[in-house]
């Protein structure tokens, strides 16, 4: 009997760029989708960008409460099997909200098998103490970490996740210096292969994605050692329980 099961994902951050970019080759593959945004209106200009009429969900990833909204309107819509954690900033205002502890909690809050976290080449030039997380003003009241220690974080966060919860593949992506509205119209890299691997660690179809690794353009990487290192992603377990309140579950 043929398997007519959909695959069902949440990308965040699809207004353009990346998460645009993913949102089109899921629903290329067949795959149904929940696209998140910022704003409502924003929902229209994805559409008529993809070409078809998508659910959405809609939340500032920069604000917790917001956050848990999001996590609660993707349960209202019935879930999802994959989250595609896309979106990001370089704003160092707001990136450990953004690209650390915006995934965190939506890992925590939506149950999927498939989680795929938006890493970045640059999370090798991290100068975070990783040792005790020392000065990390986890309320966002002051810039504390770079663009590249949260890429760090979130790397070690996708190891973490990979490790600690059997049967759940948790990947991380570096998409490479792409075009985009953070790496510039002269970015020398493929937009095109930076969301095509998104999406496909996300169908989860290929035997060779049913793995929790690193990658880019498709090809497993290492990345830096300070992300496989286990008492790091422990410790950065903590903090961000300790930061949300809420345990990964």
């Amino acid at each position: 009997m043929e398997n007519t099961t959909v695959t069902r994902v949440l990308v965040t951050g699809t207004s353009q760029g990346l998460g645009l970019g993913a949102l089109g080759d899921l629903l290329d593959a067949g795959a149904q989708v929940v696209a998140h945004v910022r704003r409502p209106e924003q929902l229209d200009t994805v559409g008529r960008a993809v070409g078809a009429d998508v659910p959405g969900v809609v939340g500032d990833l920069a604000e917790q409460t917001q956050v848990r909204e999001v996590a609660e309107q993707v349960a209202a819509l019935g879930g999802v099997d994959a989250v595609v954690h896309n979106a990001g900033t370089m704003d160092e205002a707001l990136v450990l909200a953004v690209n650390v502890i915006a995934p965190y909690l939506l890992t925590a809050l939506v149950p999927a098998q498939r989680h795929v976290y938006l890493s970045s080449s640059m999370h090798r030039g991290a100068r975070l103490n990783t040792t005790r997380l020392a000065g990390v003003d986890w309320t966002g009241t002051r810039p504390t970490v770079s663009y590249s220690d949260s890429k760090l974080l979130v790397t070690a966060l996708a190891a973490a996740v990979g490790r600690l919860r059997p049967g759940t593949w948790a990947n991380a992506v570096d998409p490479g210096w792409v075009p985009t509205r953070m790496g510039g119209a002269g970015a020398p890299d493929d937009l095109e292969a930076g969301h095509r691997t998104q999406a496909w660690l996300a169908l989860g179809e290929d035997p060779r994605t049913h793995v929790s690794a690193y990658w880019h353009h498709q090809r497993t990487q290492q990345p830096d050692r300070r992300a496989t290192d286990v008492d790091f992603q422990d410790r950065l377990l903590a903090e961000l329980e300790q930061a949300t309140g809420t345990p990964l579950g």
